[in-house]
């Protein structure tokens, strides 16, 4: 290689960059906060926000609750008296037909039907069925739309959140708020396209972890990566100025830097160090707004009753559900909550219902806080999990306890908003609550369903590496017009 050649790639270091630049990894934190909207163009830059919608959308932003570690939809939406009638009983084969299990009990003798300790009850005009669990969210039923026939290919949970995230089993694809991010852009200059919250819960506290991967970009630019708020003193890492360094040098050392960067941008034409001048920029106004934004203390009371006694305790699910709501007023495209704590494979009935505990009053309290603010019309709201529960018991079956290990045949989820069908049920298992006998909906469907909610094809959302043109759903997804409003 040729010294001008070697020069020009030194050049295109990341790492020495962000050193020359004097941040470090201080500047790695900030590099995920552009707004793909500031990008100042270029050759290589990613096409435009406009480029990606191809329909009118209903729903300007996604609120995602997503439920680590697998609810139990026997024990929360989906009623199957049979399996009380035959609790104790084996698991027909005929049921079964031969579907693998994981490891944690394939290596049982015995599969004995386990029916719900808890009581269900039909709620609303759509006569919604609700476990006793879920109270809170039994009183806004008719704003839901529960689809009882998910379906996914994994059944581990690292490649099942994966797949809900990206589309792929497999790290290394973006995660859904990258693709949106990357085709629709931001609506708020001074706050991330794709923000992430994190809660661990009382269920299952030392459960399944999750990882920065998951709110990833992928091959896609850095700057479509998911932010992750936290509920510490700095709820963005690097975001602070250093000790003695005052918001005027701080706004020089930027002019400054930025007149270094423009004249890089000149000599080596690499539309990467227009983006970093952006990301600068963003992350100087981030330094106003995330405080303000992150700052719950002047909520009126009756709202804080609304949301429960944990919403005051910042990194609860509660909390991280008002702070969703205050983000969404601010026109953040994408925010994903994470709920750990529902992988129960054993003591499930204690567990779950200190988990659902933690979610219940929180997740209505955001339909009908939105609702009362004229923000639930576009604003899609997503709750639901990587995959289900078996209805036999994981280990020994009693009349008090159980477990029930990792069912991806079929699930429940809601939606409501964004243009979302309210107070219906769509799809059915069979009376065992195994297999999908109505309406199935897959992983890819899901997915192609809420790209066009928000104005987007989700055939024509790709991105070409290595070859391929990549997108959210690969290469299969069918749009669900029948729960669309």
């Amino acid at each position: 290689m040729e010294k001008e050649e070697l020069n020009y790639h030194y050049h295109l270091n990341r790492r020495h960059f962000l050193s020359k630049a004097s941040l470090g990894l201080g500047g790695l934190g900030l590099a995920s906060l552009l707004s793909p909207t500031s990008l100042l163009g270029g050759p290589s830059s990613s096409p435009r926000p406009e480029d990606f919608r191809h329909i009118a959308p209903k729903a300007k932003r996604v609120i995602y609750l997503f439920q680590s570690g697998g609810p139990s939809q026997h024990e929360l939406f989906d009623y199957k008296p049979k399996l009380r009638e035959m609790v104790g009983e084996e698991l027909p084969d005929s049921v079964r037909n031969g579907q693998r299990l994981t490891g944690m009990t394939s290596g049982q003798d015995s599969f004995p039907l386990a029916g719900s300790l808890f009581d269900f009850q039909q709620h609303g005009q759509s006569e919604a069925w609700i476990s006793n669990l879920m109270p809170y969210t039994a009183k806004v039923a008719d704003e839901l739309c529960f689809i009882k026939s998910m379906h996914t290919e994994a059944i581990n949970h690292d490649p099942a959140i994966t797949f809900f995230q990206t589309g792929s089993q497999q790290p290394g694809r973006p995660s859904m708020g990258a693709w949106l991010s990357y085709g629709l852009g931001s609506d708020n200059d001074n706050l991330p396209a794709f923000s992430v919250l994190l809660s661990r819960g009382t269920g299952r506290p030392q459960g399944q972890p999750l990882y920065s991967r998951l709110w990833g970009n992928g091959f896609l630019n850095s700057v479509h990566q998911g932010v992750q708020f936290r509920s510490g003193k700095d709820p963005v890492l690097y975001l602070k100025d250093p000790a003695g360094v005052s918001k005027i040098d701080r706004r020089k050392m930027l002019d400054e830097l930025s007149k270094l960067n423009s004249l890089h941008m000149a000599e080596f034409g690499d539309p990467e160090t227009n983006a970093r001048i952006a990301q600068y920029e963003l992350a100087y106004r981030m330094q106003t707004s995330v405080p303000e934004t992150m700052d719950i203390s002047k909520e009126p009371d009756h709202i804080y009753r609304m949301y429960g006694p944990e919403a005051a305790q910042p990194g609860t699910f509660a909390a991280n559900c008002l702070l969703a709501r205050r983000l969404a007023e601010r026109d953040v495209r994408f925010i994903q909550l994470y709920h750990m704590g529902w992988d129960q494979h054993e003591n499930l009935p204690s567990a779950i219902e200190k988990q659902a505990k933690d979610v219940d009053q929180a997740s209505a309290a955001l339909i009908m806080d939105l609702k009362q603010r004229g923000m639930l019309d576009d604003t899609l709201v997503i709750w639901g999990g990587e995959f289900g529960r078996t209805n036999y018991s994981q280990g020994a079956l009693t009349k008090t306890n159980y477990g029930r290990d990792h069912h991806p045949r079929c699930f429940t989820v809601w939606m409501a908003g964004g243009g979302i069908k309210p107070g219906m049920t769509y799809g059915e298992t069979d009376d065992f609550g195994y297999n999908i006998v109505k309406d199935p909906v897959h992983v890819h469907d899901f997915q192609a369903t809420m790209l066009h909610l928000l104005g987007v094809d989700h055939e024509k959302l790709t991105y070409k590496y290595q070859g391929r043109r990549f997108r959210l759903t690969d290469v299969s997804g069918e749009i669900i017009h029948d729960i669309l409003a």
